[in-house]
């Protein structure tokens, strides 16, 4: 979890970045006018300024540096080798140069606005790691510099202090003076005060696994008096998968775990995202929509055209996830008999057969080209699903669940693709690895994952990989 200081000095490099990055544009408009002065290369004057690529900025200039961030660009500076920044920022720079081609292939812009865009990139991205050996310079010197660190005083016994000096990577390190320790258990608090006065301490870190609350209370009790920030290492309660932070209900302190992401702009623009493209694919497939259904009132007309389920949503909250029918009306009845002539491919809860004897043949044609599943852009676009997020399963195998734990990934909202609808759908056939991989979405969430499982969705769609 990163602290508020952190976070404030990351978004002041961003908005450095940003002013970097504008000027690498500026930069690459003088370079551009210096080769339209050059007769036999050909190129028309340039308009003053930007001309029309001058709105492009608003785009390029404020979403590199989040880009980058999502890379981990702004993370431990100091243990980043210049390796890890190039690697880092290459990945960020195919991100833009995707969106910025998309961009100009749409409005068709001019040749001379792509040679300021191809000579505006290494430019800024020159910059950029100008700047960061320049911060990297800055925090080695303030380690040096004695007199402008922060004095600090750790307390706690001393086996715990030196696990947590291990797990405070460099950065922080390197700017904090450690003028001491202080053993709660067995000094008295009167000498914890003149620590403080003796050193100027501006910040007291508490390790106190093994020390009782009551004795905690009163040593942050002196820190308030004093004026002086406590900080108290939440390591007495151990989790392994939840991430701590820190909220306040009705303005009391709660000290918060959780297994999901935080509520956060990404978050936001998640919603965004699933919102606007839900709403986007159904303008764009309404004629799939009118083909299935024709289809299937020829191929079965005694049944619906839409399937109707309770599926399972975030937390387990039921909500009707729609299909477009692929099998025969009478399917549910049918299931139990189809288990036990047929078996079931699938280990665990689920059921999954690759040749369904309940399956239309219009209803494996509309499966193998995932037009059954368009429906569900409507449960998106009503917020009871996610385009990208674990398969919704039907309520009575959740109910069935052996594994407590696999409740897990019940806990954000369903989505329409996901790591296994992504890569091997049906060739997997172990719910085990179903479920671990749903986890390995939830604990590694970022928008730049969903983006990717999208991406690696449509062809998946297209060719019908692992489809039946």
């Amino acid at each position: 979890m990163n602290s508020r200081k952190h976070e404030l000095r990351v978004q002041v490099l961003q908005l450095v970045d940003s002013v970097l990055i504008l000027l690498a544009f500026w930069l690459a408009t003088i370079f551009r006018g210096f080769l339209a002065h050059m007769e036999w290369l050909d190129l028309p004057q340039l308009p003053g300024g930007l001309g029309e690529m001058g709105w492009l900025l608003f785009i390029v200039v404020p979403l590199t540096p989040i880009v980058l961030e999502n890379f981990g660009f702004y993370d431990n500076p100091l243990r980043k080798s210049r390796r890890d920044s190039l690697w880092q920022m290459f990945q960020a720079m195919l991100v833009m140069s995707a969106l910025v081609a998309v961009v100009m292939i749409l409005l068709q812009l001019p040749s001379w606005s792509r040679i300021v865009l191809v000579s505006a990139a290494p430019i800024g991205l020159g910059l950029i790691l100008l700047r960061e050996a320049a911060t990297k310079a800055r925090y080695r010197r303030r380690a040096r510099e004695g007199s402008k660190l922060e004095s600090v005083l750790l307390v706690g016994q001393e086996s715990e202090l030196e696990d947590l000096k291990a797990l405070l990577p460099e950065d922080v390190r390197s700017e904090w003076e450690v003028v001491g320790t202080f053993d709660l258990t067995s000094r008295p608090l009167e000498e914890l005060v003149e620590m403080l006065h003796e050193h100027s301490v501006s910040r007291v870190v508490f390790s106190v696994s093994r020390t009782a609350f009551g004795r905690v209370q009163e040593a942050v009790r002196v820190c308030e008096i004093e004026g002086v920030e406590a900080w108290v290492h939440a390591n007495f309660l151990q989790t392994s998968i939840a991430r701590p932070s820190f909220d306040s209900i009705g303005g009391q302190p709660m000290l918060v775990f959780r297994t999901t992401p935080e509520l956060s702009w990404a978050l936001l623009a998640k919603e965004l995202m699933d919102r606007i493209g839900a709403f986007v694919a159904l303008l764009l497939t309404w004629p799939l929509w009118v083909f299935a259904a024709v289809g299937l009132r020829i191929t079965s007309p005694r049944g619906p055209v839409f399937f109707r389920q309770e599926r399972a949503g975030r937390h387990g909250r039921p909500f009707t996830m729609l299909k477009f029918r692929t099998m025969v009306p009478e399917a549910d009845s049918l299931l139990d008999r189809v288990k036990k002539e047929h078996g079931n491919q699938m280990s665990g809860p689920v059921f999954k057969l690759e040749k369904d004897p309940r399956v239309l043949p219009f209803g494996s044609f509309l499966r193998r080209l995932s037009i059954d599943e368009l429906p569900q852009l409507w449960n998106v676009l009503m917020g009871d699903m996610s385009l990208v997020g674990p398969r919704p399963l039907p309520l009575y195998e959740v109910e069935a669940f052996a594994d407590v734990s696999h409740r897990r990934r019940l806990s954000v909202k369903p989505g329409i693709t996901c790591y296994w609808q992504a890569g091997g759908r049906n060739e997997i056939t172990s719910f085990e690895e179903w479920v671990e991989m749903d986890l390995r979405y939830i604990d590694n969430w970022s928008l730049w994952l969903d983006i990717r499982l999208i991406l690696k969705t449509i062809p998946a769609v297209l060719f019908g990989r692992g489809a039946k």
